[in-house]
């Protein structure tokens, strides 16, 4: 990353430095570090950095002191911008590693010694910051296993991949002209670096993290917000890899923690309100949850989860409040995910309920893919882009890169198939209350998927719907309506349905509402 702005940087950088160097070692006071961190770094990003990078490090280390805990999470400021702004090399997302490894070194070590428990904390970041740096920390790590997957699957498309030499390192073959030099130039370094972004380093970091901040005797808030969102980003990235158990298992430090989080001029917040703080937290947590227990074929959780964070984000797109927020646009797009993901547990689960608001939404937005059983499409749309933590050897002959993504959606399709013979069959038996086997024969339907729809929709489900988890759950039906065999009779009964008058009656007060404000903005004045 290079760094032209060295040469001479303007006083109101040298400024914002050693502002921004003081509320984290010295005052640590909450309402400047915000403005600083919130409103200051991003007005002189606007202004100075739009399309260049900040000052290096080495050029602004004499306004703090060099302080090299600082001056590591300045460099990590400044490099999540760079990304931010630039189309990112390679070069840069290999920097991006030595970055965060910088960063958690310094942070761990002075855990280590005692800096976790101290009665004067060596430094304090701001929620949203901490989230922030472990959000683009298994961003990035995404980020370059795509990159470096593309890249293999390009270098095998134009055969310049050599050989094992005599010492067992990867050659490239020579004289390929119709290669793209970038290409070539990649695939050098990357035979040259192959532990850049290890997903088990990866993992060890956010782990470790996650011991410090919600360890018994750990009282620094800037460690207890670390740990906190590192089990929030580490939950992420099981998700990502496909091991929606582990995805699920790491969330337990937030749901099941006495942790309260203590600093002098804030109030006291357990676990869940320091992450619900942070609302891009709250929806990383959510939305990777839900595609976890709707993995494991937990449909009840999954909308139990994904129904409370739907209605509270369509409240606040109605009040404006979330319009307010940083990236409102990006919100607009996660919302219309979440929709869609819930959309797919609905059908699969119609026993669950939803507010009558957000079922409107469903309908309106994917009543005719839902009518086709399109599971696919809307899931395409949904999911996350999983990534397959494989490092590709970079030799002639090797084997694919395997592609994760794909293998996702092909388990999702194979699980789902039957799901149409499912429902022929649910809608035979919810006209009868008995019927022969032979007659239900007749009708088109294979006997054995009445055992097989019993298993399919028999599930884990949290015993507190209020807190979804792992461990504290039982095996329950998901189905709509109850049968059993006698001999060769089948014997129905519908489950009695609830019905909520209240959501109706919610739902009119609010169409009342938006039509008394159409009608005071009607302007009267002749």
């Amino acid at each position: 990353m290079a760094n032209d702005s060295d040469a001479c940087v303007p006083q109101t950088l040298t400024d914002f430095v050693f502002d921004l160097y003081d509320s984290v070692t010295l005052s640590q006071l909450t309402e400047e570090q915000t403005r600083l961190y919130s409103t200051v770094f991003r007005e002189l990003s606007t202004k100075y950095f739009a399309t260049s990078p900040w000052p290096s490090p080495q050029s602004i280390a004499s306004e703090c002191n060099g302080d090299p805990l600082f001056l590591a999470l300045y460099r990590e400021l400044t490099h999540r911008h760079w990304h931010a702004v630039s189309r990112p090399s390679l070069r840069d997302r290999m920097e991006g590693w030595d970055v965060y490894r910088e960063l958690f070194d310094e942070i761990i070590l002075d855990a280590e010694d005692g800096g976790s428990t101290t009665s004067r904390p060596k430094f304090f970041i701001l929620p949203e910051w901490a989230f922030d740096i472990l959000h683009e920390f298994v961003y990035q790590f995404q980020g370059f296993c795509q990159f470096r997957t593309a890249l293999h699957n390009s270098a095998t498309k134009h055969g310049i991949l050599g050989p094992v030499d005599e010492n067992g390192q990867p050659t490239m073959k020579p004289n390929n002209s119709k290669a793209p030099h970038h290409l070539v130039e990649n695939v050098q370094i990357l035979q040259a670096g192959q532990d850049v972004w290890n997903v088990e380093t990866v993992c060890y970091y956010l782990q470790r993290l996650v011991a410090i901040g919600t360890a018994p005797n750990c009282t620094v808030p800037a460690y207890q917000y670390l740990g906190l969102f590192a089990s929030v980003t580490l939950s992420r990235l099981e998700c990502l890899l496909a091991d929606y158990s582990a995805s699920l298992s790491a969330l337990t430090p937030i749901l099941s923690s006495p942790l309260m989080v203590t600093k002098m001029d804030l109030d006291p917040k357990t676990s869940i309100e320091v992450v619900h703080g942070v609302f891009s937290a709250r929806l990383s947590l959510t939305y990777h949850a839900g595609i976890s227990f709707f993995m494991l074929r937990r449909y009840k959780d999954a909308i139990n989860i994904l129904g409370e964070i739907c209605s509270y984000m369509q409240r606040g797109f109605k009040t404006g409040q979330l319009r307010k927020l940083p990236n409102s646009d990006q919100l607009f797009k996660n919302y219309d995910r979440l929709i869609a993901l819930l959309a797919i547990c609905m059908h699969l689960c119609p026993q669950a309920n939803v507010e009558e608001s957000l079922a409107k939404t469903i309908r309106e937005k994917h009543g005719v893919q839902l009518s086709k059983e399109a599971y696919t499409d809307l899931f395409v749309y949904c999911a996350p882009k999983f990534v397959s933590p494989a490092v590709p050897e970079f030799v002639e002959e090797s084997l694919p890169t395997d592609n994760a993504y794909k293998n996702q959606i092909s388990l999702l399709e194979q699980e789902l198939s039957c799901q149409t013979a499912f429902r022929k069959l649910s809608s035979y038996l919810k006209l009868y209350t008995s019927i022969a086997l032979t007659k239900l024969a007749a009708f088109g339907n294979d006997p054995t998927s009445l055992l097989s729809l019993k298993l399919k929709l028999r599930q884990l489900e949290s015993n507190d719907p209020d807190t979804p988890s792992l461990t504290n759950a039982s095996l329950k039906s998901a189905l709509d309506i109850h049968y059993y065999m006698d001999n060769d009779m089948v014997h129905v009964d519908e489950a009695e349905k609830q019905r909520r008058f209240e959501n109706y009656f919610l739902a009119q007060i609010s169409q009342n509402l938006d039509i008394r404000k159409d009608l005071d903005n009607i302007s009267t004045v002749v």
